[in-house]
């Protein structure tokens, strides 16, 4: 497993997971993604692991490089894991609304949230309207889930990715 940190270049055509979410705002505060790292590497994931935070885990300095590095690690990603830890005003993850919300049709989505996250009722319902998914509540779960969608979505004969407007968009029923 390789890590790729949002104050490296991304590295591109790999088997990938990008794990979205809050990040903490607070530097005392460590971040959830050391764990779900830790948690991958344990469960043998072969393939790149997207961080969108710097390999330092300080809090990023440039909003502009930050979002950009984000936007083409998204792009490249071959699963979007999103794990959405809500509480304020701690960790509000009001990006990753949007994010969810723009990727939700890529089909590379998975989605989970600890039970007692705050005000995820809407991206519940879209996860559940979109992919007929209930959002995992466990972490360890959605790490595995992730990795066999990885390894289902990946075609390790065709190293490139297609293109966002190449992908199976999910039809409204």
């Amino acid at each position: 497993m390789v890590i790729n940190y949002s104050d490296q270049e991304v590295i591109k055509n790999k088997k990938s997971i990008f794990i979205a979410g809050p990040t903490p705002r607070d530097g005392n505060v460590k971040s959830w993604r050391t764990t779900a790292c830790e948690k991958l590497n344990e469960l043998g994931f072969d393939g790149v692991v997207y961080v969108p935070e710097y390999s330092t885990w300080k809090p990023k300095t440039d909003y502009v490089d930050q979002a950009m590095w984000e936007r083409e690690a998204l792009t490249e990603a071959t699963v979007i894991l999103f794990w959405i830890p809500r509480s304020l005003p701690d960790m509000p993850a009001f990006t990753t609304n949007v994010e969810f919300g723009y990727w939700l049709h890529s089909g590379k989505v998975i989605y989970g949230r600890p039970d007692d996250a705050t005000k995820i009722k809407y991206l519940d319902w879209l996860y559940k309207e979109d992919y007929n998914k209930i959002p995992i509540n466990d972490l360890d779960e959605l790490l595995k889930e992730s990795i066999i969608l990885a390894n289902n979505l990946y075609d390790e004969k065709d190293s490139e990715i297609l293109p966002l407007n190449k992908r199976k968009i999910l039809e409204r029923k």
